[in-house]
């Protein structure tokens, strides 16, 4: 081979390395973006939507002007876990909850872990779907003692639920209702409690959001 045909040679194998090179850097910038921008709208315990996700998905539903119905619940008793058998636990539990409450089918659109012990579900339906997958989730967390890492747990939750009211409402608004009603349904010990703007007292939401 002459010199310059290995001078060639030389440089295209140059070249081609560099390609090579700035293509695996950008496969890695790009797969660095994905995972921030996961961590950035997910739940690293539960891999549920978080907060960030779940406002965005319900303004997104109100803006289509659809029937949109959103459920609040916590966990009755939550911290005991933490308390009495470690973080692992409680973890474990927030984990096995989130399966539980992502299997709930259509029209429940999003499920969401908001913080702590707090999940939500963004429904599609008019009210009486709002109202059944309030049930649904109600019944699927106490249908059975939930394995974790420490044994079985025996878990209740309270609920709340709101329907779109007005034309108007926004996303702040139906948290808040919401938020409102399982306040309620804790309150009472009812396990599942519709807003209802002439009955249920708004001052004592707890006001989070």
């Amino acid at each position: 081979m002459s010199l310059t045909l290995q001078g060639i040679v030389s440089a295209v194998g140059g070249i081609l390395a560099g390609f090579a090179l700035a293509g695996a850097l950008l496969w890695r910038q790009q797969q660095a973006l994905t995972a921030a921008r996961y961590e950035a709208t997910h739940d690293e315990v539960t891999g549920l939507p978080n907060r960030r996700l779940f406002v965005r998905r319900l303004r997104a539903a109100l803006a289509d002007t659809a029937p949109v119905g959103v459920v609040l619940l916590d966990l009755d008793r939550f911290k005991t876990v933490n308390d009495t058998l470690g973080h692992d636990s409680g973890n474990d539990l927030l984990d096995q909850i989130g399966r539980l409450l992502s299997g709930i089918p259509a029209p429940v659109r999003v499920a969401a872990r908001l913080s702590g012990d707090e999940f939500a579900l963004l429904v599609l339906g008019d009210r009486d779907d709002t109202a059944a997958a309030a049930r649904a989730a109600w019944q699927v967390i106490a249908a059975e003692p939930i394995r974790v890492v420490n044994g079985e747990l025996t878990v209740a939750a309270s609920v709340g639920y709101t329907h779109v009211h007005t034309d108007f409402a926004t996303s702040r608004q139906l948290l808040a209702q919401a938020d409102t009603a399982m306040y309620e349904a804790k309150r009472t010990g009812s396990g599942v409690c519709e807003y209802l703007p002439h009955r249920t007292p708004a001052a004592r939401s707890r006001n989070r959001h």
